[in-house]
């Protein structure tokens, strides 16, 4: 690999002259410098680059040179797209290097040719909605290459994907009749190929669950790795290492049942029944569970319910029923075949779920709607990646924007047992002093007073009229963006967009192109969110996003950080807090022409002694606790002057210890 990357990343290198809107960055050059060095010894790297560092140049430039077998992994199927499909091909091009490369993802991502099959034999039994997109799906698959379920004009949440895609469990597999012309394993088969694979965090875990299983490696094996928005991947590891059971696997397994059944088994009376009281026992469990929607926590809650026991032993007794008369019937399709598969898949989770809980692990439930999940999540994947992170000859970088508490990545090191890497931190290029203004508002009450929400949507009222719209409103909570929402509805001048009211892609759609809206949104709206200009010039946050003590992986967490001797809310709730206050204040400034101003309501930043640890976290803004300020900030941007904000003085509380 080249050692000269001031000849790519420099004033007159290779990127300047070949992309037009290419601007030197010392901390770009940098980043990447050390990056290659990585690649090219071999370890393990952690590093954040601030907004407007570059950081996909940064590493994707070390990674073509490298001629090694490189896989990068994102947070989102969205900046998946945009690296392969626009970053990618830009850098391949401007380098000059014919790196081959491949894009892989989730199998959900895919059209399933064999779903798509039977579906249409149901045609007349869907409801219109169905055909219609139905309807759309069938003329794409005619011309698709790749069948990425992206290529659709449909929302993320269309009831289509469900049914014309497949999942582990229901999939032939080998069996299957369009095998040979399996979108999925057309993309896996170029992924085993390519020098250069574009992945996300869950199919990486899902190579790494295999290998521990010794059946072999999902994804091509590689010598570099590179995990872009790394601080995603603990809950995503976390997520994808547990267990969990739901009534849509259920339902599904119940309906593919019953389809095979009439294909394959006609003649077989006692399989329909055995379905249906299969389904029967899964609503009774549902309603034993109660009837709050929406609702999480810790299935101790429910160890001495008698009737949520009963209907789990009637359900547990059922679905053997329906795995043993699958079983009885095995060798008649490959559809019944597959069926018996997942039934004892799923049984045999409900038992691991009805056994005693293992001390490595928190149980718990979820309800919402008609539907229940019940779910067993590991304390920690530490091990997991201890295993296979820093082995011989093989480089690993973790790279975000948000991976520091003030200087310092202990925190995120231990969630992945990665201790022993090598770290570095960039700042922002931009000039935050200049650019924006952080406001803290004077003689709120504390979030936990009844009055709180009432005082936050008359300063929003306020601010909002000083921004003239072009506002982000960030809530920690779905009942305190409502209550937001409501106060603001016909009080404002500005268009008003609600997350709920429309998928997230539409709504960011429609604040870009109004340019003067006001946007309602709760934790998916605090990163990967990149608008740009005036259109968002304010960004408000109603509180210090510290996670629920009542969500019952965080409260199971405590109580093992607690007997272990540590102090929970130091070690873990405030760092967590400290990484998604810094994603939220990130989405203000988003290129060096941006200004805006960060309200962060919460009266605890200032008054409580682990405030600094917040404020040493933020970029260097402008700071005021006066309002006048943020007016004449806009003030002074509509007129395209330059304001000098006068900072209000913030007195620094002497530390004390902090208690949980």
């Amino acid at each position: 690999m080249t050692t000269d990357l001031a000849a790519i990343f420099g004033k007159s290198g290779r990127l300047a002259a070949r992309l037009p809107n290419f601007q030197h960055r010392e901390q770009q050059q940098a980043m990447a410098e050390r990056i290659a060095a990585v690649m090219r010894t071999g370890g393990v790297l952690i590093c954040e680059a601030g907004t407007g560092t570059g950081k996909t140049f940064a590493y994707l430039v070390p990674a073509l040179l490298s001629r090694r077998k490189v896989l990068i992994s994102t947070g989102t199927r969205n900046l998946q797209d945009q690296l392969f499909h626009r970053d990618l091909p830009l850098m391949r091009t401007a380098l000059g290097i014919p790196v081959s490369s491949a894009l892989l993802k989730g199998r959900a991502n895919y059209l399933c040719r064999h779903r798509l099959a039977l579906l249409q034999e149901e045609v007349v039994h869907l409801t219109p909605e169905l055909q219609q997109q139905l309807a759309l799906v069938r003329d794409w698959a005619q011309t698709t290459q790749a069948g990425d379920i992206a290529e659709l004009p449909l929302p993320e949440d269309a009831p289509i994907w469900a049914e014309i895609t497949s999942t582990v469990d229901n999939c032939l597999g080998q069996e299957c009749a369009e095998f040979q012309r399996c979108h999925l394993v057309t993309a896996r088969r170029e992924a085993q190929a390519a020098e250069v694979v574009v992945v996300n965090h869950h199919l990486l875990c899902a190579d790494l669950a295999l290998r521990d299983e010794g059946l072999g490696e999902l994804l091509p094996g590689a010598d570099c790795f590179v995990i872009d928005e790394a601080h995603q991947l603990p809950d995503t590891a976390s997520s994808f290492f547990g267990i969990s059971f739901s009534s849509r696997q259920l339902h599904d397994l119940a309906t593919d049942t019953e389809i095979a059944a009439y294909s394959e088994a006609q003649g077989v009376v006692e399989l329909p029944r055995r379905v249906k009281m299969v389904q029967r026992a899964t609503a009774e469990v549902r309603i034993s569970l109660g009837g709050e929607t929406d609702r999480r926590a810790p299935w101790r809650d429910l160890a001495d319910n008698a009737e949520v026991q009963r209907t789990l032993a009637e359900l547990e007794q059922k679905l053997q029923a329906l795995a043993l008369a699958l079983k009885a019937l095995q060798g008649h399709g490959k559809n019944l075949d597959a069926c018996q598969a997942r039934a004892a898949t799923l049984l045999a989770r409900l038992h691991t779920l009805l056994a005693p809980e293992p001390p490595e692990a928190v149980r718990w439930f979820e309800t919402n709607g008609r539907g229940f999940r019940l779910h067993q999540t590991p304390l920690s994947v530490a091990d997991v990646f201890r295993k296979h992170v820093g082995q011989a000859g093989t480089a690993w970088i973790f790279t975000s924007a948000t991976l520091a508490v003030g200087e310092r990545f202990e925190h995120f090191a231990q969630q992945l047992g990665i201790e022993n890497a090598q770290t570095a931190r960039w700042e922002s290029p931009f000039d935050y002093a200049k650019q924006a203004l952080w406001f803290v508002p004077r003689g709120l009450p504390q979030p936990s007073a009844p009055e709180y929400n009432q005082h936050v949507i008359a300063l929003a009222r306020e601010v909002i009229g000083y921004s003239r719209g072009r506002a982000f409103l960030l809530f920690t909570s779905y009942r305190a963006l409502h209550e937001t929402a409501a106060g603001l509805n016909g009080q404002l001048d500005y268009p008003l967009l609600i997350q709920g009211t429309a998928p997230r892609a539409e709504l960011l759609a429609r604040f870009r192109e109004l340019g003067n809206a006001v946007l309602l949104g709760t934790a998916s709206f605090w990163e990967g969110v990149d608008v740009r200009g005036e259109a968002l010039s304010c960004v408000l946050i109603d509180r210090l996003p510290f996670a629920s003590p009542g969500d019952p992986v965080l409260a199971a967490r405590i109580d093992a950080l607690r007997q272990r001797g540590g102090n929970p809310f130091q070690d873990y709730q405030l760092p967590q807090a400290v990484i998604a206050l810094k994603q939220g204040a990130g989405r203000l400034i988003r290129d060096q022409h941006d200004r805006g101003v960060l309200v962060v309501c919460d009266p605890r930043l200032l008054a409580k002694s682990y405030g600094h640890t917040f404020l040493a976290s933020l970029p260097p803004m402008a700071r005021t606790r006066v309002i006048e300020d943020v007016k004449t900030f806009f003030d002074a941007a509509e007129c395209n002057a330059t304001v000098e904000v006068v900072k209000t003085p913030i007195k620094k509380k002497r530390q004390r210890k902090v208690k949980s």
